[in-house]
């Protein structure tokens, strides 16, 4: 608690150092101390605004500082985010180039293959169509072994291609009539005999087919006796009328058009074979009948060249008179060229003489006089 002491103020009007100006608490204030007072507050308070306008300054410092810091790691990350974005669009256009070289080149395979795949089809379109006639032709041969005409004519065109294909003309006839007027579908001439090989070309199938389609022991029998009295019967009709003394051959040829019906025939009938064979009538497949137009083409090639042995023996003859005459021509010519070489020598001496005698007249003096005043006829230079 402080009061004033203003009765006494009021009386003094002016102030006096020994008089309190305040009383605090029973104790009084003198103006200087309060004066003290008031410049230590004053002295304080200006203190503490340095000490706070310092620290404003040091914190605004401070946040310049950050501020600096954070706008330099705002600018590195900037720089950071273009260097990425340039490394980004970099790798983006690398990647594009990439994917158009990548999506050029597969739609270039794509192309290649799809051109393949057009070749392919085109080869399978190409196989359906072989596959579709072949169809076509085997269900025409079918057709054509289911009858017994058409069955006969595939066999002689099979027949007749194999001779004509080995055969020279004139060395074998089709439909040639015996003197029994017996017609076998081919006759074959051999050289230095005039008697014909005769050939059949009508094998009866008919048996086969029942025993390829049969299924149980009875049927499969049956079909057998079947084979066997159809071969044995045509055997005996070809030995019947195609083997006749001094026209035809001891043997007559049975062709069978398929190899795998006399691979069945050799495996499955074998006395049937052996019964041809002792009737003299040779069971033959087209391989067979090729090996057989081989070997007659070879005794017709031999009896050509037996033939023709005595004009070949007189073309050699003159052959070798040709040789002779010429070996004489070679040494007449031998000794021309002889000749001719001794007078070439001669003529180069001849030549090398008149040069040397051309010599000694061009070295010759005909411009000095002897003591006379006659003129010197010559000068002879050294030789």
């Amino acid at each position: 608690m402080f009061y004033f002491c203003s009765n006494r103020l009021a009386e003094t009007p002016v102030l006096s150092p020994n008089l309190p100006i305040v009383v605090v608490n029973g104790a009084p204030i003198f103006l200087p101390e309060a004066l003290a007072a008031a410049l230590a507050a004053l002295g304080l308070l200006l203190l503490l605004t340095l000490i706070a306008l310092w620290r404003a300054a040091a914190g605004r410092s401070r946040e310049r500082e950050m501020a600096d810091e954070r706008q330099e790691a705002i600018e590195a990350r900037f720089s950071a985010l273009a260097r990425s974005n340039a490394e980004l669009s970099g790798r983006l256009s690398g990647m594009a180039d990439w994917l158009g070289a990548g999506i050029e080149h597969q739609a270039r395979r794509t192309g290649e293959n799809l051109g393949k795949l057009n070749e392919r089809l085109a080869v399978i379109d190409a196989a359906q169509a072989r596959l579709t006639e072949m169809t076509r032709e085997v269900v025409s041969l079918k057709d054509i072994l289911g009858n017994k005409q058409a069955r006969g004519a595939f066999g002689q065109g099979r027949m007749e291609a194999i001779v004509r294909d080995g055969l020279p003309p004139g060395a074998y006839d089709f439909q040639f009539t015996l003197s029994n007027h017996a017609r076998p579908d081919c006759v074959v001439r051999l050289p230095g005999d005039s008697r014909l090989l005769a050939v059949d070309a009508k094998f009866p199938l008919e048996g086969f087919s029942a025993l390829r389609v049969a299924r149980d022991p009875e049927t499969r029998k049956a079909a057998g006796a079947r084979v066997r009295g159809d071969v044995m019967r045509h055997v005996k009709d070809i030995a019947e009328r195609y083997l006749l003394p001094g026209e035809t051959q001891d043997v007559a040829l049975m062709f069978v058009p398929s190899e795998a019906i006399y691979s069945d025939l050799v495996e499955h009938f074998d006395d049937v074979v052996q019964k041809a064979h002792r009737a003299r009538v040779m069971i033959v497949s087209p391989t067979l009948m090729m090996m057989a137009i081989s070997v007659a083409q070879g005794v017709l090639r031999d009896a050509r060249v037996r033939d023709e042995a005595h004009a070949i023996q007189a073309e050699v003859g003159k052959l070798v008179n040709d040789v002779r005459m010429l070996t004489e021509r070679a040494a007449k010519l031998e000794i021309h060229f002889r000749q001719a070489q001794e007078d070439l020598a001669g003529l180069g001496a001849a030549s090398a003489r008149i040069v040397r005698r051309g010599d000694r007249i061009e070295s010759m003096d005909f411009s000095r006089e002897d003591e006379a005043g006659e003129p010197l006829k010559f000068a002879r230079g050294a030789e």
